[in-house]
């Protein structure tokens, strides 16, 4: 018994310095302050609940929205007699971007179900179990709900009106019509054409027939991007109940028409600009070529069908959007 308290002795000599704890009798025995490590385990708790919030809004839609709208309302003829006005299109963007994440952050909770379903979204915030239903449906709702007043108080009514439409739209017709009919693609590209609306309607005050050259160009571009990814998480989407492809012999005329017919159309829409007299020869270059590059891409996924087509024909799309409207407006007259 003596030698057992002799061996214990040292190891019970314990000290205190600026909050650590260690062991008087052998430096090896690691430092430890719990009160730092307490406070790290909180940090580190708070930035991953903040990056899965953040993450339910979809910033990766939002990106290409923003340069809608923004273009929206740079390539508006009111510009050329009052300037460009910062203010206001900080106002249009800021607003436009909480009623887009509301609205990514509203589907994310009415699919929450299915997303848990496809490999492609189970590990999504709420599909996952990370974050609470309630708890997502309450930010849904307040993102949506600050971004149409913030629109109808700082910018006007038309563009709160058309960011309202554009919500209620998409999470009431096309969100429930990707369980029932592949048409939902048609349904869905009518709200997520508006952004280059909310942007025209911020600067003007109103809607004049060269907006809709652009929200033409913006519906058209989606068919080949959503057939693309349709195509890619195409068992994804069979596992999880949704119709976004034909399950017959019918698919591969549906998947022909919608991407190679759409990004065909686009070449003479992309144009009018250059017609109009709104935008210049490098735009109207330009727009050949991209919209060329664009059509191989869809052409060439309608006729091998495979994910590698797809995958190619989803970054070309990627790229052709933000890329027609920079070089539209960097040529504005």
């Amino acid at each position: 018994m003596a030698r057992i308290e002799q061996n214990r002795r040292p190891a019970a000599r314990c000290f205190e310095v600026g909050g650590h704890l260690g062991m008087a009798s052998d430096p090896k025995i690691v430092v430890l302050n719990v009160a730092e490590v307490a406070r790290q385990i909180r940090a580190a708790g708070l930035y991953a609940t903040v990056s899965d919030y953040w993450a339910l809004t979809k910033p990766e839609v939002n990106f290409l929205i923003l340069i809608t709208t923004f273009a929206g309302f740079y390539l508006a003829p009111a510009l050329a007699m009052g300037g460009f006005r910062a203010l206001l299109i900080t106002h249009t963007l800021f607003g436009t971007l909480l009623v887009a994440g509301g609205t990514g952050t509203l589907n994310q909770f009415l699919e929450r179900s299915f997303d848990a379903q496809m490999r492609r979204t189970a590990r999504r915030p709420l599909a996952s179990g990370r974050l609470k239903a309630s708890h997502v449906l309450s930010f849904g709702i307040s993102l949506s709900l600050a971004g149409t007043v913030y629109l109808a108080l700082a910018v006007n009514v038309l563009a709160s009106l058309l960011a309202a439409v554009t919500v209620l739209s998409y999470l009431f017709l096309y969100t429930p019509l990707k369980r029932k009919t592949p048409l939902c693609t048609l349904i869905g590209a009518f709200p997520g054409a508006v952004p280059p609306l909310i942007g025209w309607a911020a600067a003007r005050g109103r809607l004049d027939p060269e907006a809709w050259v652009l929200y033409a160009m913006v519906f058209l571009w989606q068919f080949p991007h959503f057939m693309a990814i349709a195509w890619i998480y195409r068992e994804d989407y069979a596992r999880a109940g949704y119709l976004v492809l034909p399950l017959d012999e019918r698919r591969d005329r549906f998947v022909i028409w919608q991407s190679s017919a759409a990004s065909l159309a686009l070449i003479p829409l992309s144009l009018i600009p250059a017609i109009t007299g709104e935008s210049g020869l490098v735009y109207s270059v330009e727009a050949l070529i991209v919209g060329s590059i664009f059509f191989y891409f869809s052409g060439r996924f309608a006729f091998c069908r495979s994910n590698v087509a797809a995958r190619q024909m989803l970054a070309a799309s990627i790229v052709y959007l933000p890329a027609i409207f920079i070089v539209m407006m960097l040529n504005k007259k």
